[in-house]
């Protein structure tokens, strides 16, 4: 019995769907500005990320050894580094890279280079890079470093300086940004999913105003709420699904596109390689959230005004 009542649920539904061409396609035009915009967000938060997370590559705080620093004391200290939960990594630059480093960085100042060759010995020390889990992180790991903290004991004197404190304010304005991001884009999209869902409700609205006389007559003969609600919940789905299709199908060329006009940009990013690998997750989301947005938008509508 209760799959027969389906089985004829599913079937209204479809021929809704099929019957009123004109509704259904609205609503599905509706839903796929909806679901586009979702994924517009989607592949710009993927975008930022990728952006964020080459920012934070380059923000690290390095550790200045002195000239006479030993191996064993820089290896101790690199060692104590890692073991700390909030280092990411610890990058190790020895006194003869640095001044190869400098050298390089200063190949066309030959009075600069001169006075360095006159010295007659190696003036930099060994370095160590430390990258963070994440940015906000520094300050505590700073802190670990310092003679206060008693962590580095008798290796502490090798130390010459730390350049978190020149860096401070750099990695303070990181920090915001990415707080500031994180709070704008969850109300982005809270204000965003509202005013899809009254978009969705109205277009809803009106295919079951279109059907007003139909479900007069059902309920005088006796007809449950459910098997008038049916129908419209299994086209809302199908709003979602067809509405999720094309969204798809319209951003396999868009990203392609995107790609040719990016891939100098965003060194490193290939947005249509980035869509093709996260396909199927693209499509979980915007078909749960197609097929959320039209049956919840729905079964409001139905309740609301065919007062059933």
């Amino acid at each position: 019995m209760k799959s027969t009542l389906a089985r004829r649920i599913v079937a209204a539904g479809f021929k809704g769907f099929y019957r009123n061409r004109t509704v259904s396609l609205s609503s599905i035009f509706i839903l796929t500005v909806t679901l586009s915009i979702i994924t517009s967000f989607y592949f710009f938060r993927a975008v930022f990320d990728y952006t964020l997370d080459q920012v934070r590559q380059k923000v690290d705080v390095k550790i200045y050894f002195t000239t006479d620093a030993t191996d064993d004391q820089i290896s101790d200290i690199q060692s104590k580094l890692l073991g700390l939960p909030q280092v990411k990594s610890v990058v190790y630059t020895t006194k003869e890279q640095a001044l190869a480093d400098f050298k390089d960085r200063h190949g066309g100042d030959q009075l600069t280079i001169q006075a360095l060759d006159e010295l007659g010995n190696n003036p930099f020390g060994a370095s160590l890079s430390v990258l963070a889990k994440d940015p906000s992180q520094y300050e505590a790991i700073a802190q670990q470093v310092s003679s206060d903290s008693g962590l580095l004991k008798e290796s502490q004197s090798a130390i010459d300086k730390i350049n978190y404190y020149q860096l401070k304010d750099s990695i303070d304005k990181l920090n915001s940004i990415i707080g500031w991001t994180n709070t704008v884009g969850f109300w982005l999209s809270v204000i965003f999913i509202l005013m899809s869902c009254m978009i969705v409700y109205n277009t809803i609205r009106l295919a079951i105003f279109v059907y007003r006389d139909e479900i007069a007559v059902m309920k005088l003969v006796g007809a449950s709420n459910w098997y008038i609600r049916g129908p419209f919940l299994v086209e809302a789905m199908l709003y979602g699904l067809v509405a999720t299709i094309l969204t798809l199908i319209m951003f396999y060329p868009a990203t392609m596109w995107l790609t040719k006009k990016t891939v100098f940009f965003f060194e490193g990013m290939n947005i249509h390689t980035y869509y093709t690998e996260h396909f199927f997750a693209l499509f979980g989301l915007l078909l749960l959230s197609g097929v959320l947005l039209a049956v919840i938008s729905s079964l409001f509508a139905v309740r609301k005004y065919l007062k059933i």
